[in-house]
């Protein structure tokens, strides 16, 4: 026999074949709304809403459900099946008056006066007909249809999908609804009275399952499923005017030309108002449009609604721990389709990458702050954006050539922790071979290089610099928007120094109305508030002590502010504030400088801002020490503090080197 294959698109899921979450634009939009002051937690969450350059946020897909609320309002009218009901009625009316007119008999004549006669009210006129002696087939069909309408509308309002399943439906057909109704009343009735209905469930299921597509597994399932709707209906009910209550209150009774079935749905409404009371029983939808409904089809869009409102608020993500998995995706695809529900997922897989990655981390308080993993990330993302900078200003093009961080003395040793310097190749894959042979393997079948075989080659030793990096954070900082270009030239000089340059020391210190020494993630995650005085002393202070501590190394200190020193540290400790700046504070600030120019400290002075006093006091300070004066743009400071340090080091080793030699020779290549 010849084997039929079928081939679908994969709905099992999510695609086993997708490549895992990006987490760098993630991150580096994350890491900027936490140098600008806002917590990790509430970054992520704002980075969801907004999504990213080709990532549809929580934003736009609950833009999406609000419109599509707004259209089933818009486009929807309730009280179609009455519209439905007068449609046949009026057309068995009229059959019925063609064939009376034919008839010549007196009974004729009466029948005439009875049709001429009927209330003007549809339910009323319906009922006036339910013994009338048709005589035309065609007004018995139509009038036949009516109360087979109205029946598969009923049970359409709390099954889903009876109404067209029971389109044509036979007599044996609908007393297998009225079987299924009668169980089901007597399954819910012993639920409710606290019994094992675990072997009754399965009993029903077996005979009645076909009317469940859900495939409830359970009775409690049964019943969310059951209530949900009822519930619905109830709250389309309660959007009808009075007027349309009572006609289908009336017409209900010819529903399949069985009162039973009437009874037997009030019985089950009754029931799941008692065991689902959580429910929204009392609510109502304005609907407002020019296609009418039926009950059934009413039911279904108030669930949709329903639906809707749910996914509005879980797509909010505004409530006491909102989770992304909150979202329900099938919801989500019913509602707005299969891309939109791929979109939510991404969206929470990503958070879920984030926590799991160990880029956010708990802190003692239980506040969430970034981890220094994803510090090194967001340092690395940085530097790659400064060496770009730089080596387009200089000329530079990218490369991958390999440089050596000194001039090669033609030894080698083995690597230690910290080295940069390039990997002798033949000796490190000799040492592989030798203890592969040693340990009893083969190298013609491959060997393994472990760190223990490799040998770099040794360089003239190159001058080591101790670094004092002094960052204004009085509160004009963040005032005038130099607060994150200022976080983020800190981090690129961080990651630049802790990763290429590990044997320097590099010290951050943080000076407004007093001077701290601040680790990377501290200042960071720095708050701006309000605090006046610009305590350069003190900072001063604090760097050259740093600078004694490593009395060998090169000293380079860079200071970046937007304003002239209005603060000094008392030999009590206590802060003296005097503005405009006091000639004790200038003094002061100048005596430590000066130190600093006496430990032999390449001073570069980063300023900030257009104020004509500010730049001819802070070209003062710098003449004093022979240092210099950048000013620039915020979106170049950076690459222009980077470039002074490296300047620096160049001067003091006294070899002239590319920026090449360190964004591409020492593995961190420019762009990449």
């Amino acid at each position: 026999m010849a084997r039929i294959s079928r081939y679908s698109r994969y709905a099992g899921g999510p695609d086993p074949l997708a490549p895992p979450v990006d987490l760098a634009e993630a991150l580096d939009a994350i890491g900027a709304d936490v140098m600008a002051g806002v917590s990790p937690e509430r970054a992520m969450r704002e980075f969801l809403r907004r999504g990213g350059a080709e990532r549809t946020g929580l934003d736009e897909l609950a833009r999406r459900v609000a419109q599509r609320r707004n259209e089933i309002l818009r486009e929807n009218r309730l009280g179609g099946t009455l519209d439905e009901v007068r449609r046949l009625l009026d057309e068995a009316v009229l059959a019925e008056r063609k064939q009376l007119a034919r008839d010549l008999d007196d009974d004729a004549r009466f029948a005439e006066l009875r049709i001429e006669n009927l209330p003007p009210s549809t339910a009323a006129a319906v009922s006036e007909l339910a013994d009338y002696p048709w005589r035309s087939s065609d007004a018995r069909a139509a009038y036949e249809q009516i109360k087979d309408l109205l029946g598969r509308e009923l049970l359409d309002q709390r099954f889903a999908g009876l109404k067209k399943a029971l389109e044509n439906a036979t007599d044996e057909d609908r007393q297998r609804v009225s079987d299924m109704l009668a169980d089901l009343n007597d399954l819910l009735a012993a639920h409710a009275r606290g019994e094992d209905t675990s072997e009754r469930f399965a009993d029903f299921m077996d005979r009645h399952g076909a009317f469940f597509p859900e495939n409830p597994q359970s009775v409690e399932e049964l019943l969310d499923s059951l209530a949900a709707r009822a519930a619905a209906a109830q709250r389309m009910r309660n959007s009808l005017t009075q007027e349309q209550r009572d006609e289908l209150d009336a017409l209900a009774s010819q529903a399949f030309g069985n009162p039973e079935l009437l009874d037997q749905l009030a019985r089950l409404d009754a029931s799941l108002q008692a065991l689902r009371p959580g429910e929204d029983w009392s609510g109502q939808a304005g609907f407002r449009g020019e296609q009418g409904v039926g009950l059934g089809d009413g039911t279904g869009l108030i669930q949709d609604l329903a639906d809707l409102d749910a996914l509005s608020e879980q797509l909010s993500q505004q409530y006491a721990g909102a989770r992304m998995d909150d979202i329900d995706l099938d919801a989500l695809a019913r509602q707005l389709g299969s891309e939109a529900a791929v979109d939510a997922r991404t969206l929470a897989e990503l958070e879920r990458a984030l926590r799991e990655s160990g880029y956010l981390r708990k802190g003692s308080d239980g506040a969430t702050r970034l981890s220094p993993k994803a510090m090194r990330q967001l340092g690395k993302a940085l530097l790659r954006d400064v060496a770009t900078r730089i080596s387009a200003r200089s000329g530079e093009r990218d490369t991958r050539t390999a440089g050596a961080a000194g001039e090669r003395s033609g030894a080698t040793r083995e690597w230690q922790f910290g080295d940069t310097e390039p990997w002798d190749v033949t000796r490190t894959v000799g040492n592989a071979v030798r203890r592969t042979v040693s340990e009893g393997g083969d190298p013609a079948h491959g060997i393994r290089i472990d760190i223990r075989d490799v040998e770099v080659t040794e360089t003239e030793a190159r001058t080591r610099a101790v670094v004092a990096l002094l960052v204004d954070t009085s509160f004009s900082m963040a005032m005038d928007g130099r607060w994150v270009p200022m976080k983020r030239t800190a981090l690129a000089l961080h990651q630049l120094v802790s990763t290429r340059f590990r044997g320097d020391h590099l010290q951050l210190v943080a000076f407004g109305r007093r001077a701290a020494v601040v680790d990377i993630e501290t200042l960071t995650s720095l708050d701006a508030y309000w605090d006046k005085g610009t305590n350069l002393h003190h900072a001063l202070l604090l760097a050259n002590r740093h600078f004694r501590t490593h009395p060998s190394d090169q000293p380079v200190l860079l200071v970046v502010t937007d304003g002239e020193p209005t603060a000094h540290l008392e030999g009590n400790g206590q802060v003296d504030f005097c503005y405009p700046p006091h000639p004790r504070t200038i003094a002061l600030t100048v005596q430590e400088l000066e130190a600093a120019g006496r430990l032999g400290a390449q001073v570069t002075f980063f300023r900030l801002g257009d104020s004509p006093g500010l730049a001819r006091f802070v070209d003062h300070l710098a003449q004093r020490v022979d240092g210099r004066v950048v000013a620039p743009e915020l979106d170049d400071l950076g690459a222009q503090v980077v470039s002074s340090y490296l300047g620096s080091r160049r001067a003091a080793g006294g070899r002239r080197e590319t920026y090449a030699d360190w964004f591409g020779g020492r593995g961190f290549w420019v762009g990449g």
